[in-house]
């Protein structure tokens, strides 16, 4: 066995004449594409064209729970002009059809978030394979952040699972999991992380595969009132949610059509040239800027001290805000959750509320029936006040009432910890004034949930 080691990737040839391409970008959590890593892929790849004796390639993630969460958004902002931005475009275009030209077959074996850049990758293999975790999610975001697709996403998508599905995931920068992502033909096969690499390497042992073309793409080739009037419609439906303010989404259109008409070689060229505009774009400048203050509102913990540990959930109040609280802190966050009522009929409305949303789910396929008991089993309650005399975080969601919340305040105060946290759902009340009934005020706080409502078609 033989192993070289460029940078963020390390490129090992077993025994048995498979290759295997592992990224991981040293000093960071999540796995992301930057403009530096060029020269060193560059060199692999070099390795790999001239390595005859190479019978197929796994790239996968050295992370325990990222595969690619995509391009570096920063080296955008070092960019002065379009033509700055395009060439970075090329230059991850240039790249990824050298891996798709391999004489063997090239597989991505995907865990965890294939994002942006990261899904453009696979897109170049030849087959792909992910594992059937929950937060294995597939997509091209960057309409969120103003741009589009600049590393052959655009071409290589909709070749792959038709037009319609393509800009659908585009446009609307939607992020699948895997088994949706394989009932699309994104992936090849959806399998348990446990067996990711022997599938994947299973898969590399064998020829290229030769792809069918879908049954959209075949209906739109040579077809172009066909093709015209899925564009038309496309166009339509997201003019009507951007309302003509953010460019993206008309480049996108653009962008895909041309390579249609004229080809790859024309499609990918346009979509550099098109991806640096946009790059430059005030609505682009405007977005990421928002990403990044947002990505640095998470790392910010509001205080010097080193944050508590939180192992257990309590929630006062079965109503509808209390039950969705629940829902949100054992199906989402993870925590073992404990709701207290005035009347058992609360705490069946918080469980009921919380099963039928996981049945849902379980319905859809998104999660298994041992996955939706498991999560109910974290879910429990209690009409006595001391069930949760061990919560870390207390979250109260009873009627807007001072005297009420002052009573939720010191009766909590009483059965838990020194440390316990008292977080107050109010939407009206000021916290310092709820505040003004506890004995530990520095441990009151405000915590709000947003609630999402979605129009049923």
């Amino acid at each position: 066995m033989t192993t070289d080691n460029t940078q963020a990737f390390t490129l090992t040839i077993a025994d048995n004449h498979i290759a295997w391409l592992t990224i991981d970008v040293p000093g960071e959590s999540m796995n992301t594409l930057q403009a530096s890593f060029v020269e060193g892929v560059s060199a692999v790849l070099d390795q790999l064209e001239g390595n005859q004796s190479i019978k197929g390639l796994v790239i996968h993630s050295g992370k325990p729970d990222n595969f690619v969460a995509g391009a570096d958004v920063r080296m955008l902002e070092a960019c002065e002009s379009a033509e700055q931005a395009s060439e970075i475009a090329g230059q991850g275009q240039a790249l990824f059809s050298r891996i798709e030209k391999l004489p063997f077959h090239v597989v991505a074996a995907i865990h965890g978030p294939c994002l942006g850049g990261g899904l453009e990758l696979a897109l170049a293999c030849h087959s792909r394979v992910a594992t059937d975790w929950d937060k294995t999610r597939l997509g091209l975001p960057e309409v969120q952040l103003g741009l589009l697709p600049g590393s052959g996403g655009t071409q290589r998508l909709p070749r792959l699972i038709g037009v319609p599905d393509a800009l659908d995931m585009m446009l609307t920068g939607k992020q699948l999991r895997a088994k949706k992502a394989k009932k699309l033909g994104v992936i090849d096969d959806c399998v348990p992380n446990t067996v990711l690499l022997d599938v994947a390497e299973a898969l590399a042992q064998k020829s290229k595969p030769k792809r069918s073309r879908t049954w959209q793409s075949w209906m739109l080739s040579g077809n172009s009132v066909g093709r015209n009037l899925v564009f038309d419609q496309a166009g339509k439906k997201a003019r009507a949610k951007t309302r003509g303010n953010y460019p993206a989404a008309d480049a996108i259109l653009a962008v895909v059509k041309k390579g249609l008409d004229k080809g790859l070689k024309t499609g990918f060229a346009e979509e550099a040239r098109q991806f640096g505009e946009l790059v430059m774009t005030p609505e682009s400048k405007s977005l990421r800027s928002l990403f990044f203050a947002t990505t640095a509102m998470k790392k910010e913990n509001g205080a010097d001290a080193e944050p508590g540990q939180v192992e257990r959930v309590g929630v006062l109040g079965g109503g509808l805000m209390g039950a969705g609280i629940a829902h949100v802190s054992v199906a989402k966050a993870g925590y073992p959750v404990r709701v207290k009522d005035v009347s058992e009929d609360g705490i069946l409305n918080a469980l009921r509320y919380s099963y039928a949303l996981l049945n849902k789910k379980r319905k859809r396929k998104q999660i298994s029936k041992a996955e939706l008991q498991a999560t109910m089993m974290q879910l429990s309650g209690d009409t006595q006040a001391t069930t949760l005399s061990n919560a870390d975080v207390v979250v109260e969601a009873v009627f807007e009432d001072l005297s009420l919340k002052h009573r939720m305040v010191q009766e909590m105060e009483s059965i838990t910890s020194k440390d316990a946290i008292f977080a107050t759902n109010t939407s009206s009340l000021p916290i310092h004034q709820i505040a003004e009934g506890s004995q530990r005020p520095e441990k009151v706080v405000g915590l709000h949930y947003f609630s999402r409502w979605k129009k049923c078609l």
